[in-house]
């Protein structure tokens, strides 16, 4: 997907603070953040929405599990809590079209999210 935001900072057309990466993912800090630490990760490959994942792409998912993992102990805030979120389509408030989780901390989190 050559218009894709996500897949541009992937092939390094765009910058990002990236966090971590992996052969299979990258994490980089969210542009607008929503709590002290909002990190990104995606796969490298493009899948637009969760929707769009087959039984073949559960490893992958593990992969972006241990990811977010690996980012909030990094981030110092594994032992405190972090909240993770996928979004998908319009109506679960994804706007940008290749899968990724954020993972929030640094603050308490409230509930329900709204």
């Amino acid at each position: 997907m050559a218009e894709c935001l996500f897949c541009r900072i992937v092939r390094g057309e765009l910058p990002a603070q990236i966090v971590h990466e992996t052969d299979a993912v990258i994490a980089f800090r969210d542009l607008h953040p929503q709590a002290p630490t909002h990190v990104l990760v995606i796969p490298r490959r493009h899948i637009a929405t969760l929707n769009d994942l087959t039984a073949d792409d559960a490893p992958l998912m593990g992969e972006i599990a241990l990811a977010a993992q690996e980012v909030a102990r990094l981030e110092g805030i594994a032992e405190r809590g972090y909240r993770t979120i996928m979004n998908c389509n319009l109506a679960g408030g994804q706007t940008v079209y290749h899968i990724h989780l954020h993972v929030l901390g640094g603050r308490q989190m409230t509930w329900p999210p709204g």
